[in-house]
């Protein structure tokens, strides 16, 4: 592919081994072959097929949303009174009649939106293959019925079509079926994504599911499927308001069964005691942190700087576009900056340069990718965004790191690279799907509320 020299640019490089944010105020960057070739100040000493000056706009890494639903983009504005439990049940309660090719439709429109809005990485849960069912005193039953494997595989491959980078995360269902049915099926999904482009699939997880299982086992079950695939596990954990002791209990479970290691990610983790993350912490377990999903779900405030003086990584996720409604990651830094500095009353709890570091490198380690994508470092892919601070213009930039997180917003994201290719410029693809995935689901989805009755 042809050679992409950037310059003239406001870099923010949120390089590896350091706190501080890489700010380059007159930079350049070369790209080749999709990846980062040289990054420098002033003057550029390279030269490229083809030149971008930015003009002093801001370049800085595509984000990273290490905790992502991305089949939820059709879905948005539901359950708006409820908490966890009934806005699942009016969401997962309307993709329970959808087909495998519905989901690959929202998912490719939820990777594209992702993508015009900057996010160039995402930790992918798909839909499960047995469909949702209520929460009774804190659990499901267990015995929904179960679909058939290409219900998720269609939706990797929509990541895929996108041209998203994504960790496909997997459910197991470990209520459905003997143990030998439930690794099988796992080993198929998990086959499938590793047969897909390794420079998008960037690997294969387990959607963790002890808080919704009714089955004692289901703990041990993942991770004996973390070991025997070699895949990461993320849980969706402590979440809700609801049930709390009972969630708390299952912690145990985890610990007990041996996860708490680095390949072990917690996801909101919000209704946690000192004992349950001095463990976490000890075990070498992160954990994925959703301020604006809590906040629309009424799921409180995590205990982020305490669980990152203890030694906790975490990362950040968008979540869903169905309980953040705008993929937006500069509105969530902003939420989770504004909810920690109004429960501590310390400015200091959370800095603009430290979430643009979790919303970026650190989700990448704790995915386990950071290698390859979450800052612009040389050898890594060239996923960027360029973000132009005067339109509309927000002054004179006098702290430009700051203002980059607490000023700008989508109005001011023009262009999204990934690997050096221009993906969407002013919030429009370039990918000749997306007129498509509109239309499905424009028509598709609204069509199937019709027939099963309105969602709430």
């Amino acid at each position: 592919m042809p050679s992409l020299l950037v310059i003239n640019a406001r870099l923010i490089t949120v390089p590896a081994g350091t706190e501080g944010p890489g700010h380059i105020e007159r930079g350049w960057m070369l790209v080749e072959d999709g990846r980062i070739a040289a990054i420098g100040a002033g003057t550029p000493d390279a030269a490229a097929d083809e030149v971008l000056d930015v003009d002093g706009a801001f370049v800085a890494p595509g984000f990273v949303s290490s905790h992502s639903h991305l089949f939820t983009s059709g879905l948005r504005g539901l359950g708006v009174s409820e908490t966890l439990y009934g806005w699942c049940d009016s969401m997962l309660g309307f993709t329970r009649g959808l087909t495998a090719q519905d989901l690959y439709w929202s998912t490719l429109h939820g990777a594209l939106d992702f993508l015009a809005n900057g996010v160039t990485t995402a930790y992918n849960f798909t839909d499960p293959l047995q469909s949702w069912e209520s929460m009774v005193d804190g659990q499901r039953v267990g015995d929904a019925p179960l679909r058939e494997v290409d219900y998720h595989t269609r939706q990797a491959d929509a990541c895929l079509d996108a041209g998203i980078r994504f960790v496909d995360s997997i459910g197991m269902d470990v209520s459905a079926g003997t143990d030998d049915e439930i690794f099988a099926r796992f080993e198929a999904s998990v086959a499938h994504t590793r047969s897909l482009d390794a420079e998008y699939a960037l690997g294969a997880s387990i959607m963790g599911q002890v808080q919704w299982s009714p089955r004692p086992e289901a703990a041990e079950l993942e991770v004996e499927a973390m070991r025997r695939f070699g895949v990461t596990n993320q849980a969706h954990f402590l979440e809700s308001p609801e049930a709390v002791p009972l969630q708390q209990s299952k912690f145990a479970m985890y610990r007990d069964a041996g996860a708490l290691g680095p390949d072990m990610m917690f996801g909101h983790y919000i209704q946690t005691t000192p004992e349950i993350l001095e463990q976490t912490a000890a075990g070498g377990a992160s954990m994925s942190w959703q301020p604006a999903s809590n906040g629309r779900l009424a799921s409180g405030i995590a205990l982020v700087p305490e669980m990152i003086d203890l030694g906790i990584r975490i990362g950040m996720g968008l979540d869903d576009q169905a309980c953040t409604d705008i993929s937006d990651p500069w509105g969530n830094m902003r939420a989770g900056i504004f909810m920690q500095r109004a429960r501590t009353k310390d400015p200091l709890s959370m800095t603009p340069e430290r979430v643009l570091r979790l919303h970026t490198l650190v989700s990448a380690e704790i995915l386990g990718i950071s290698d390859r994508v979450g800052s612009l470092e040389v050898g890594k892919f060239a996923d960027f965004v360029v973000v132009d601070p005067r339109t509309p213009d927000v002054g004179p930039l006098l702290h430009p790191v700051s203002t980059y997180v607490l000023s700008m917003s989508l109005r001011n994201l023009t262009r999204v690279y990934v690997g050096g290719r221009l993906v969407s410029e002013r919030g429009i693809s370039t990918n000749p799907l997306a007129l498509e995935a509109s239309a499905r689901i424009h028509t598709d989805l609204p069509a199937h509320a019709a027939h099963a009755g309105q969602p709430r």
